[in-house]
């Protein structure tokens, strides 16, 4: 902020406090426009726009104890009507020395100081630039130019916030947009517009950009960065860019083979061939039906699960058994018994 903006903007009436208004107070009205200039809850309207960065610049320095101190120094040169030539012994009125000698304690009599505007090579004096920097600032743009000096804080980044989500299942699957209520200390509550991505996972951390608290003096706005909970689904679970379902099928289906109905997380079904001899707990793949994003589409993972009936009437009952005594020669276990005495130490048996 050049010198001239503190000179002739008055930050107590962009703000509506008196000159002597505690900082409690000041934060109260810088949060109370805020609030009501905020860009979400006036988009498009370039005069709230304006005014949002006139709240936060004026708060910017009335926040801050040593830059009100210093603002306060340089209105009260501005309403004195400082001088910037020396008033030379017997010259009448109080010059722009004087008013230093008052706020830094120096004395008034003996050999007054000059300041000059220039800061030209060979001029005599101190410049202005020399005068800004005694509070701390830097000269302007343009050696010798004298045109000002910048403020001591320069741009500062906007903090970011946090807030935490709860999607449903199928939100988080396909992605969500949604309204968001942020609890800003400084600002208060307010709605922010967010997108959630396709594929988010319970647990996750999904930053939005420039979504956070507004930076001072131009600097960039924070971020919010928003912490994403996962409804459980009844049927579904995310794998990666994946979902997994467990088909129940039954004892023929899985040994004959069959063509069985699968449901997908848009509410429909799709035809899954189950191949003869399928044992329970393989995992059959369906292509594009898992989580569609930007750059991937997932697959929908099917996991066969052989159903044993509780109950059987006699006509079952006697076909399991001609079924048990035509394969009654088979061990399923045979391999297991080999490998487990394979690995015995020693090269024991088991018994």
């Amino acid at each position: 902020m050049a010198s001239q903006d503190w000179f002739e903007k008055d930050f107590y009436a962009v703000l509506g406090v008196s000159v002597d208004a505690s900082q409690d107070d000041v934060k109260k009205a810088y949060r109370k426009l805020a609030r009501k200039h905020h860009p979400d809850a006036n988009a498009g309207d370039t005069a709230s726009e304006k005014k949002f960065k006139e709240v936060g610049e004026a708060y910017a320095v009335l926040s801050d104890p040593e830059q009100r101190k210093q603002y306060d120094a340089v209105r009260q040169m501005a309403r004195g009507g400082a001088r910037f030539t020396s008033g030379g012994p017997g010259g009448g009125g109080a010059g722009f020395d004087d008013v230093f000698s008052n706020l830094f304690g120096g004395g008034g009599g003996g050999g007054n100081v000059r300041f000059t505007t220039t800061g030209a090579p060979g001029g005599s004096g101190a410049s202005f630039e020399d005068i800004m920097s005694m509070f701390g600032g830097a000269a302007g743009p343009g050696a010798g130019a004298g045109t000002g000096f910048r403020a001591p804080r320069g741009a500062r980044r906007g903090e970011d916030l946090t807030a935490d989500v709860t999607l449903t299942f199928k939100q988080a699957v396909e992605g969500a947009q949604l309204s968001l209520r942020v609890d800003d200390p400084m600002t208060g509550v307010r709605t922010v517009n967010a997108r959630i991505p396709a594929g988010v996972r319970g647990g996750q951390k999904v930053r939005l950009r420039g979504k956070g608290r507004p930076g001072d003096h131009g600097g960039g706005d924070g971020d919010l960065v928003v912490t994403v909970h996962v409804e459980p689904h009844s049927v579904f679970t995310l794998d990666g860019d994946d979902l997994r379902v467990t088909v129940p099928v039954t004892f023929p289906e899985a040994t004959l083979g069959a063509q069985v109905e699968v449901p997908t997380l848009e509410g429909q079904t799709v035809r899954v061939k189950v191949p003869a001899g399928t044992p329970s707990g393989r995992t059959l793949r369906v292509k594009g039906h898992g989580v569609k994003t930007s750059k991937t589409t997932g697959d929908l993972l099917v996991t066969v699960q052989v159903v044993v009936p509780q109950r059987i009437d006699s006509s079952a009952r006697e076909a399991l058994e001609k079924f048990a005594a035509a394969t009654a020669g088979e061990d399923p276990r045979a391999d297991l018994v080999a490998r487990a005495r394979r690995d015995v130490p020693g090269g024991g048996h088991a018994r």
